[in-house]
């Protein structure tokens, strides 16, 4: 018999154990992650009081700036503090928790980012019946099933994985407690969690791209369809900076999940895994807001109503 003992804690590696860059990049790293809050936050609160702003799409778009606000805040902090600390150390508890609040809400993303591909096409293709179509109702079951599948998926798999034996080590060749370091890192039989981890993200990649595929699709066949070149340059342009992100999202996704774990290089997976963390969150209200004269307009108006309030304008 072999005494084995199990970990209470686990041991991040990091991004690099270069010293040189350990202020360089918590400098950089703490920027993105300030960009990504005032970003987010600052887009919600702007949703919220233009009235004009209160339609689906935006509706959708809040939800997307909550979302990039949970799933960051739930990596990016940690990884601050390991570039200033020697200790990089996170409990047991608080491993399942960051991989948790990450697995569910970038699950909750990839749907989102679907509801919001129908609702172009929605308003595209069908603009006559869009009020009848993109309802209160319909909406609001949209964002509450991204956030049930969310939610459940990332429960069945901290589940599985904290289910596992942790024995040989407790060294984890990442920046955060995500799926397959910690799949890696176990003295168990993983094969049953890898089968649920490819079956689960697969059935997300497949089901939301087909939506966000077909969406565009359609859009851009009634975009070919008009006769305004001005309007159909503009809605070009629009499907460009979504699926631009789409891309970025799926691609480091599929990367990451949809092969076997022997096929893995967790270098190469660490920097794959700062875009979709990091980057892509604090790209999206670039992406979806700032291009946009609605929000550009809105922006002006609560700035003016805030100066004015404050005096610093007659």
């Amino acid at each position: 018999m072999q005494n084995i003992s199990e970990v209470t804690e686990f041991i991040l590696v990091g991004l690099t154990d270069a010293e040189e860059l350990q202020v360089p990049l918590f400098i950089i790293f703490t920027l993105i992650y300030l960009t990504t809050l005032v970003g987010n936050l600052g887009m919600i609160v702007l949703i919220l009081l233009d009235s004009r702003l209160h339609t689906p799409m935006y509706f959708f778009l809040s939800n997307l700036s909550l979302v990039d606000c949970v799933y960051a805040s739930a990596v990016t902090p940690k990884v601050i503090e390991e570039f200033l600390t020697e200790s990089k150390i996170i409990s047991y508890n608080a491993c399942a928790s960051q991989m948790f609040f990450f697995a569910a809400f970038a699950t909750i993303e990839s749907f989102i980012l679907a509801a919001m591909a129908f609702d172009r096409y929605a308003a595209v293709c069908r603009p006559l019946h869009y009020s009848t179509t993109m309802t209160t109702t319909i909406c609001a079951l949209l964002i509450a099933g991204s956030y049930v599948s969310g939610l459940s998926q990332s429960s069945i798999h901290v589940s599985f994985t904290f289910h596992l034996s942790f024995c040989h080590s407790n060294v984890v060749n990442h920046f955060f407690c995500d799926i397959p370091p910690l799949l890696a890192l176990s003295c168990s039989n993983t094969y049953i969690n890898e089968i649920i981890l490819f079956m689960l993200a697969a059935f997300n990649v497949a089901f939301t791209l087909l939506v966000i595929l077909t969406s565009y699709l359609l859009i851009f066949v009634a975009i070919l369809r008009m006769n305004s070149t001005e309007g159909q340059r503009k809605a070009f342009s629009t499907c460009a900076s979504h699926l631009t992100t789409v891309s970025i999202f799926y691609g480091t996704i599929i990367f990451m999940y949809l092969q076997p774990s022997s096929s893995h290089s967790m270098d190469t997976d660490k920097m794959a895994s700062v875009f979709y963390t990091m980057v892509i969150p604090m790209l999206n209200p670039l992406v979806y807001s700032l291009r946009n004269k609605e929000v550009q307009n809105a922006f002006k108006k609560v700035s003016v109503k805030a100066f004015s309030s404050l005096g610093l304008l007659n």
